[in-house]
């Protein structure tokens, strides 16, 4: 089968594109045809070594993909061949990617694609959409009528935890660039403050004048000292990008306020709590409440091109490469 991979750690330029056998599942797996595949921020890091993880060589690279199952083991209830299915749990802890022809997957990690959504579109959103919700409520214990506060809200993840929030009854206070503010209301965001206004602090106070419940900062710049400067009392911070930030922790006002700062990546989170993601990412693509705003599609060849991209900041929205053509 054509798959990219690696054979060591180390820069874009080790990804190769060429022939691997094809694999085989195990009874609790699913060997699914793949479609199309999306290149994230942290595949880098797996394929740099940056993000410790076992890779047995050879190594597909990627970990989200769209595509129709092959074939299903007998511990893998509920699949069939011919199921359009999607998921966001490869290339980690010694699973192999998805950027190839054909992939395996854990059943408990694969979820049906609901009908009616674009392949491409919800590859997209697999990453992006699974994590905010992690971050919202597995890990941030949002509820109905607290507020959020959302950095980098017009992001991938950002519009995503802005759309999820404001489905759950939460209050959104969206900072994105003022060009975006169109954008994030339109999402719910009943809030938006201009990340580049001196006087921003001061309005997210404003819009929030009890404190925010809940802070998320999915731009990476993890400024902690103003997050628990805004927060409410028993409020929340969940860090989840910025993997080589080292922000400074005011401790005295954080224990003061009963507050806590936690972090978290997807590539950790347990099946059930994928699989709770998914049931509510999967619910917000079906009602076409969340669509991305830029993908572009690239062929499975320009895997390393766009580890490259990525890697100098070049990527607004997402970059999707495809594997084969939609069946029929």
């Amino acid at each position: 089968m054509l798959a990219a991979y690696i054979e060591e750690l180390g820069p874009p330029d080790v990804i190769r594109v060429g022939e691997l056998p094809p694999p085989r599942p195990g009874p609790c797996d699913v060997l699914v045809d793949v479609e199309v595949t999306a290149v994230n921020q942290v595949d880098t890091f797996v394929r740099s070594g940056a993000f410790r993880t076992p890779v047995p060589f050879p190594f597909v690279v990627g970990r989200d993909l769209v595509g129709t199952v092959a074939e299903a083991g007998p511990g893998a209830p509920g699949f069939r061949p011919g199921d359009r299915v999607w998921c966001n749990s490869l290339g980690h802890a010694g699973r192999q990617g998805a950027a190839a022809e054909q992939a395996v997957v854990p059943a408990d990690r694969l979820h049906r694609l609901p009908d009616g959504v674009d392949a491409v579109e919800a590859v997209a959103l697999s990453h992006p959409a699974s994590a905010a919700h992690l971050a919202l409520f597995t890990h941030g214990g949002l509820r109905a009528g607290e507020t959020v506060c959302v950095l980098g809200a017009a992001g991938n993840v950002g519009s995503a935890a802005v759309v999820l929030a404001a489905r759950a009854g939460a209050r959104v206070v969206a900072v994105a660039s003022a060009r975006d503010a169109g954008h994030c209301r339109s999402l719910g965001a009943g809030h938006v403050v201009d990340y580049r206004d001196p006087d921003a602090p001061a309005l997210i106070r404003s819009a929030a004048p009890g404190g925010v419940d809940l802070y998320v900062d999915t731009s990476g710049h993890n400024d902690l000292e103003e997050a628990v400067e805004l927060l409410a009392p028993r409020g929340r911070v969940v860090v989840l990008a910025g993997l080589r930030s080292r922000p400074v922790l005011p401790a005295g006002p954080l224990y003061l306020k009963d507050g806590s700062v936690r972090g978290f990546t997807i590539s950790h989170a347990r099946a059930d709590e994928v699989a709770e993601a998914a049931a509510r990412v999967g619910a917000v693509m079906a009602e076409g409440l969340l669509r991305p705003r830029a993908v572009e599609v690239l062929p499975l060849s320009a895997a390393a091109e766009a580890h490259r991209r990525i890697e100098r900041g070049e990527v607004r929205g997402k970059l999707v490469l495809r594997v084969a053509e939609p069946a029929g």
